[in-house]
């Protein structure tokens, strides 16, 4: 990757960060742990890997994301935005009543959204789904997701990935966002994932494990995924669950946490980023 798109990339996801922890401490509360640990990867999506179109958010050709961990809204919304799909003023309606832009992913709200998701397992599922339509109806795109890794104990996650490899859906690109932390505590304390790697390859996907949050190995794990034949692919991201921020870097508690307005402000602080530098 040359060092102009790396620059590009890298302001995008401050960009992004600054967005998205802003709209959570205008409310007060929300899932920024579970956000922040998914920032590079869908910022490396929407501007290098998606073929996408803001102006016409329906367009029939064009790749899905279907963001499986739900609660991540946060961070989707920010990058929406960033690409036009709707005003970024609307971030500063996240979670309040009547806003377009809940919790979780809802495509009845939110322009952009291709699947409601929250329910754990059912995002993956759906993905599937729309993987399978793609082929019967002979388009070249890709659909894409991100799955959490306290979602991965679902049982319904394994029934998709079977059905996938049988279906031999190499249109299909895989996420797993493992921060090795869940709503109560660490992953592994709860019910251990490893071997992650070899799981998801016993299950006949093409299987990568990279850095999350490093750009370079990011574009080239999806590439080397988009030439995939006849298999579905994983790309599991080793991520830090709050990354940006050293009050909630790797803690428990900032799956759902509140921010004050002291705690917004030293985030602020700490992303050395502000609205006019957007």
């Amino acid at each position: 990757m040359d060092q102009e798109k790396l620059l590009f990339l890298k302001d995008k996801a401050r960009e992004a960060r600054y967005l998205a922890i802003n709209a959570l401490g205008n409310f007060g509360v929300g899932h920024v742990g579970g956000s922040m640990s998914v920032i590079e990867v869908m910022v490396a999506l929407y501007y290098s890997e998606m073929q996408v179109d803001p102006e016409n958010p329906k367009w029939d050709d064009r790749d899905r994301l279907v963001v499986s961990k739900g609660h991540s809204g946060p961070a989707l919304y920010s990058v929406l935005a960033m690409k036009g799909y709707f005003d970024r003023k609307e971030l500063l309606t996240l979670n309040q009543p009547g806003t377009n832009l809940p919790s979780h992913c809802d495509m009845k709200r939110t322009i952009g959204i291709d699947m409601s998701t929250g329910s754990l397992g059912q995002g993956i599922s759906a993905a599937v789904g729309m993987a399978i339509a793609a082929k019967l109806d002979k388009k070249a795109i890709k659909v894409y997701t991100i799955i959490g890794d306290g979602e991965s104990q679902e049982g319904q996650v394994w029934e998709a990935a079977l059905l996938a490899n049988s279906r031999k859906l190499d249109n299909l690109i895989a996420f797993t966002d493992y921060n090795k932390l869940q709503l109560d505590s660490y992953t592994d304390d709860i019910n251990t994932l490893e071997p992650l790697t070899d799981k998801w390859a016993a299950f006949g996907w093409f299987v990568q494990s990279i850095d999350g949050h490093d750009f370079p190995a990011l574009i080239e794990a999806i590439q080397k995924a988009k030439a995939v034949v006849g298999r579905p692919s994983m790309i599991i991201l080793n991520t830090v669950k709050g990354k940006g921020f050293s009050f909630c870097e790797g803690v428990v508690r900032s799956h759902n946490m509140v921010i004050t307005q002291e705690t917004l402000k030293k985030a602020l602080e700490e992303l050395n980023y502000s609205e006019q530098g957007v």
